[in-house]
């Protein structure tokens, strides 16, 4: 392994360095102690190593930030989480170190084992939350000398936690835990503040909350109901929107349904909407696989009205970086979507059989370069090392935005293309 790129303050990788070690399916009894340890580290002469390929890991990386610990996070490939509201402070305050390693063309093996060894041989000390017998950081271990176990095997073999108020949540209650759950403050912090066991934080905040995929799906739907331009598009009626929802093992059949189904000029159509944040070689499966497809071409017959895909590729949901619009038909293929790209950057009118439904893109685009006049601009070379130089200084988003005159999907999406992201 080798260090593929740095963000952040690269002073606290010469600090004394304790890394926190924890395998996956760590119980959730074991969370206090794990912590406790959070709280008392010396967070004035040494920096904390973790990662956040687990559950319990994430959490500690959070509670981590949000004691003000310094941290440095490691990652492999590529590091995803930009817009974490913690991760963010944390690089503003100079208090956090983002290593992300890639693999050299000599390493064989699994990439997690490697990294786990690589960084082991880097720090001072080793924390060690649930260690799994029969896991590969178990052997990783054997013989080190400056290991710390933050659990016996008691604490391991911990029931789950007892409810120490009542079983009902107050709306006080679901307001502050949905307050701290998107700012990114851990299952910690909110423990803390409203004294619930960890495990019901977990239940509760599930209950609440749709998780990360569905939420991309519904930002896209709005991009699509906004992009129609339904207030002023005097022709085009919305008669349904249809929401995925169900019941643990209960799927009513509507799920199997388009998203939308529209009016044009008196003649229905329908439209399934789908947001990747890239075009993938198997996007025919991942989007559309056999038993879809059945469903939405016996809905076409059933309904008899056509189906489209509109499929947002890049950027955000909210504002992808293109567009494609095609018929979801037997001769539906990736081949075929590459000739249906409709360039986000210029006026979308989409043709849906005999119908023209002119979208509001050209409205956008004008109110974007209102905001920002360099946006749907080419970037230069020099932009690009400008932006280069300024992200791995730890400019925040709103920065580089004011900076550059470009809207956040445009700073995203070529932060992506750098591979700074």
């Amino acid at each position: 392994m080798k260090v593929f790129q740095t963000l952040g303050n690269k002073a606290l990788w010469q600090r004394e360095k304790t890394l926190f070690l924890t395998s996956r399916m760590a119980p959730i009894g074991c969370y206090g102690k794990v912590f406790l340890w959070v709280e008392d580290f010396d967070k004035f002469n040494g920096c904390a190593v973790c990662f956040n390929t687990s559950e319990l890991e994430e959490e500690v990386l959070k509670a981590l930030l949000v004691c003000h610990v310094p941290t440095t996070l490691v990652v492999t490939g590529r590091f995803h989480d930009t817009y974490n509201v913690q991760i963010e402070q944390a690089l503003k305050e100079n208090r956090l170190l983002i290593l992300v390693l890639q693999r050299e063309e000599c390493d064989k093996g699994y990439t997690a084992r490697l990294r786990n060894q690589y960084i082991i041989n880097q720090v001072q000390h080793i924390a060690c939350g649930y260690i799994n017998p029969n896991g590969s950081i178990f052997g990783l271990l054997a013989g080190l000398n400056n290991i710390t176990h933050l659990l016996d095997k008691e604490d391991i073999r911990m029931a789950a936690e007892q409810e120490a108020k009542p079983y009902r949540w107050t709306v006080a209650e679901d307001k502050r835990l949905l307050r701290m759950f998107y700012e990114d403050m851990g299952v910690h912090a909110i423990h803390k503040a409203i004294n619930r066991p960890y495990s019901t934080i977990y239940k509760r905040i599930k209950a609440l909350t749709m998780n990360d995929e569905v939420l991309k799906g519904r930002e896209f739907e709005d991009y699509v109901i906004d992009l129609f331009d339904l207030p002023n598009n005097k022709k085009l009626t919305l008669k349904e929107w249809r929401g995925d929802k169900s019941l643990p093992g209960v799927y009513p059949e509507s799920n199997s349904a388009p998203d939308f189904v529209f009016e044009y000029a008196g003649k229905p159509f329908a439209v399934e909407c789908k947001w990747r944040s890239h075009l993938s070689k198997d996007i025919e499966k991942e989007l559309l696989p056999p038993e879809r497809m059945a469903s939405f071409h016996q809905f076409s017959t059933d309904r008899r009205m056509v189906v489209y895909l509109l499929l947002g590729i890049g950027g955000l949901p909210n504002d992808p970086d293109c567009l494609y619009f095609t018929c979801i038909d037997k001769k539906f293929s990736l081949e075929s979507l590459h000739d249906k790209i409709i360039p986000s950057k210029e006026c979308l009118m989409e043709k849906i059989g005999d119908l023209f439904v002119t979208a509001k893109h050209s409205n956008h685009m004008q109110e974007q370069k209102a905001l920002y006049a360099n946006s749907y601009k080419p970037w230069s070379t020099d932009d690009d090392a400008l932006l280069t130089k300024l992200y791995m200084e730890g400019t925040s988003i709103e920065e580089l935005m004011s900076l550059f005159q470009r809207n956040r999907g445009g700073i995203a999406s070529r932060l992506r293309k750098l591979g700074l992201t």
